[in-house]
């Protein structure tokens, strides 16, 4: 803002600090004569001419005054008076071109990261595609970018490609965090586009008796070998790239040497603690499998208890499932239900979720599962038992307001878990799922606002430590350590809140 500072300029009168004795004397001497009768303005006394005289600029410098702040007002509005970033277009096109224009409130929003999007050889994305397809005796394509990809719930990795293909104009439309540019030399980020999850499950579709001619592993060595020969991923030792590895054994077997990347994971179930961490990763939510229940909030409709349909015998921290299945299958109003991918499965599980007041969310192989991810676009509130979880987006998302947490030892206690649920009365379970209205967005990936946007926000809050770990790279002395440094942060090993 321009402050104008109008200082008055007028002078004192002399002889009101003259001495009191001179002033006697004046006033003793003798009056001045009679105007002329035919004067028109008689002279005045002097003591009238000096307050004229003040009151005449007074005036003079109100008016100044009053007319540079008429000038500072039409200059505010007619040039400081900024668009709406939310409707004005023109925004947008500041935000492609660079610039950073301020917002209502003075400060300036956030530029975009910009991400290079790799071109990596087909086999590492619509090769992936097509030995998916061959395996289940698709028929060749002539143009493999034609093939879909297949559904299947670590599929984020199909829908972060698809953002950054598509027109730079559709993601500023849908005010995405993120900017893709062609030249390496000004991105931000490297995004390495591997179908790794897919990989995985590219065998699992053949005939019995057949002879894989697919090797995941395979992939994982080339990717690598082909990553380590790139200029950009040797110059900062991989710290601004993005890679994502959604499934848990996703590029399992190359994780030591992909390690300083942004990592994108659904837990660190499997990844050790100088591998991933909180600090230097992003939590994914897996893609859900079951429809959006599009209707109200309410219970009316709600007539089970808790619902769980799963596959019942795990590995690992999912051993607790059948646990839990022994304990819970005989109760009124719970149902679980043992059940494994496929169509007929995920239509009764849409089925049972969309009419069920709490879902059962335990552990799978690792500490997370689709099924949180089914129940919140059920509206169906989750009750998860799951100790070493980590969740997405949590630095946005409340979980404490959608779900109801339970630690493992409680939930193995006979009629704990049944009994704690039944204890929630209506208006608490309505507003578990008010909250979860909310916040659903978050976790539909086909919504222009929604989960692919909220991952590139997370990834782009990690520029700054990027930039401290590159420059910190550059003075460090290279040693070898038994335990972690301060790179990495190990994940949360604390316990679980089990009140309401």
């Amino acid at each position: 803002m321009v402050v104008v500072s109008v200082r008055p300029s007028v002078r004192l009168c002399n002889s009101a600090a003259e001495p009191m004795s001179e002033r006697s004397a004046k006033s003793r001497k003798p009056r001045p004569a009679s105007p002329p009768a035919n004067a028109i303005f008689p002279p005045q006394p002097s003591s009238l001419l000096i307050p004229m005289a003040r009151k005449s600029s007074l005036l003079k410098q109100a008016l100044i005054f009053v007319l540079l702040l008429l000038a500072l007002y039409a200059f505010f509005t007619s040039f400081l008076n900024n668009p709406d970033p939310k409707t004005d277009p023109s925004f947008r096109s500041h935000r492609l071109s660079g610039e950073n224009p301020s917002d209502s409130t003075g400060k300036s929003p956030p530029l975009p990261a910009k991400v290079f999007l790799y071109e990596l050889p087909e086999r590492f994305t619509y090769g992936v595609i097509r030995e998916h397809s061959a395996a289940r005796g698709g028929a060749p394509a002539a143009d493999v970018s034609a093939l879909k990809y297949p559904g299947h719930q670590h599929m984020a990795e199909w829908y972060l490609f698809a953002d950054l293909r598509r027109p730079e104009q559709e993601r500023a439309r849908a005010s995405s965090p993120i900017a893709r540019v062609t030249d390496p030399e000004e991105a931000d980020l490297f995004y390495l586009p591997v179908f790794s999850s897919l990989s995985l499950i590219v065998n699992q579709g053949r005939p019995p008796g057949t002879d894989p001619v697919y090797s995941d592993e395979e992939m994982q060595e080339e990717l690598v070998k082909w990553l380590e020969g790139q200029a950009y991923w040797k110059r900062n030792n991989g710290r601004d790239h993005v890679i994502i590895a959604q499934d848990p054994n996703a590029l399992y077997r190359v994780v030591d040497r992909i390690k300083n990347a942004i990592l994108l994971v659904s837990d660190f179930g499997r990844l050790k603690p100088d591998q991933a961490s909180l600090v230097k990763d992003v939590i994914l939510p897996y893609s859900h499998r079951i429809n959006t229940y599009n209707g109200d909030i309410g219970i009316e409709k709600r007539k089970t208890l808790l619902f769980f349909m799963g596959n019942r015998f795990r590995k690992e921290g999912g051993k607790i499932r059948d646990l839990l299945f022994q304990l819970l299958e005989d109760e009124e109003d719970v149902v679980m239900k043992h059940g494994a991918q496929s169509r007929e499965s995920r239509r009764a599980a849409s089925q049972g979720m969309h009419t069920s007041k709490f879902c059962l969310n335990p552990a799978g192989d690792t500490p997370s599962a689709c099924r949180l991810f089914d129940a919140i676009v059920s509206l169906c509130v989750p009750v998860i038992v799951s100790d070493s979880i980590e969740l997405p987006f949590e630095d946005v998302i409340d979980y404490r307001k959608i779900a109801i947490f339970v630690d493992t030892a409680s939930s193995l206690k006979r009629g704990f878990l049944v009994k704690l649920l039944r204890q929630v009365p209506t208006e608490r379970i309505l507003e578990y799922q008010k909250e979860i209205k909310e916040v659903k967005r978050f976790f539909e990936y086909g919504d222009p606002n929604g989960t692919v946007n909220e991952i590139w926000r997370q990834i782009s809050q990690k520029l700054p430590l990027i930039k401290l770990m590159i420059n910190r790279d550059k003075r460090i002395v290279k040693r070898d350590m038994s335990e972690p440094d301060c790179s990495c942060m190990c994940t949360n090993q604390t316990g679980v809140i089990s009140t309401l």
